[in-house]
């Protein structure tokens, strides 16, 4: 990490560092085109939600171990906890315009309760949201109309209008998403064969029981992307989720133990990654219908 550190846990924070107006405490409509300041090199702790179109190339982000290039018309977004660190390009005037809010301003609305549901806050910064022209727009207006409600003398509809109109741009992101997610069809068929193969692997060359059940994570790393992303993708795929998929291979590997060895129920549970024989047991019923044991007897 490099540059300054900080710890953003306000919008004021936000605004006084690129030297901006602060017209609400808990949200603020930004374009960076109107800053006053312009710190080179920073990294941010994010205490706030955060979400970013870019206009031009206007400096790199590097989030985790990536690092993202901006091209013109892309999004990208975070989340409460994040820390991301950001390179302004020398003697470039950032161009972006985005939004910040604080959880606080979404708490007890139908924002509030659905915030969890708009993944992409977890994707990393090089699976950002590529907009075409028509798309530009769509966001741009949204980000107007929050900003006429920051300028509006505040009355009792204020909040929910700022919180609705935010959770109309986050639902156009997601429509935007899910466009990508077709558009990049055969690259998320090449995720799908390799998370497949690495699946098989696993299972095959005996991991799970050195290393217990593979999680989620352990195939998004391996094939690059964040589990949040990682786990949409698949279900945009195969309209099964990662954590599907892999009881899938438990229930036919443990399948092929029952009816191929004499090995007992416990040490098939143990050789399948499993602490206890009852969890196996459970998952295995849930697929199929009925216990292993069951399973063993009916088949035989």
């Amino acid at each position: 990490m490099g540059g300054d550190f900080i710890k953003l846990d306000t919008v004021e924070e936000y605004n006084k560092l690129f030297g901006l107006e602060t017209l609400h405490p808990l949200v603020s409509v930004i374009d960076l085109s109107e800053a006053t300041r312009f710190p080179a090199h920073f990294t941010v702790n994010y205490g706030v939600y955060a979400l970013y179109l870019k206009d031009t190339r206007c400096g790199d982000i590097r989030y985790g171990k990536q690092v993202y290039d901006y091209q013109d018309g892309t999004i990208v977004s975070f989340a409460p906890g994040q820390v991301a660190e950001v390179e302004m390009a020398e003697g470039v005037r950032p161009a972006a315009k985005g939004i910040l809010f604080h959880p606080d301003l979404i708490k007890g609305t139908s924002l509030g309760q659905e915030i969890k549901s708009y993944s992409f806050f977890s994707y990393n910064s090089h699976e950002a949201l590529h907009l075409s022209e028509e798309e530009r727009d769509i966001i741009t207006d949204c980000l107007a109309k929050v900003r006429r409600e920051l300028v509006h003398p505040i009355d009792k509809l204020s909040r929910r209008l700022i919180a609705r109109n935010i959770q109309l741009l986050l639902d156009y992101c997601m429509r935007f998403y899910n466009r990508q997610f077709v558009t990049r069809a055969e690259a998320n068929k090449d995720v799908l064969s390799r998370f497949e193969t690495l699946l098989d692997d696993y299972f095959l060359s005996g991991k799970t029981q050195a290393e217990g059940i593979p999680t989620v994570r352990y195939f998004a790393e391996r094939v690059f992307l964040s589990p949040n992303y990682f786990g949409d993708l698949i279900k945009k795929e195969t309209g099964k989720t990662p954590q599907e998929y892999i009881q899938g291979k438990i229930v036919d590997t443990a399948k092929e133990k029952l009816l191929g060895t004499e090995k007992s129920v416990g040490r098939i549970a143990e050789e399948l990654g499993f602490q206890y024989s009852q969890h196996f047991n459970r998952v295995f019923k849930k697929n199929v219908g009925v216990s292993p044991n069951e399973y063993r007897k009916l088949q035989v």
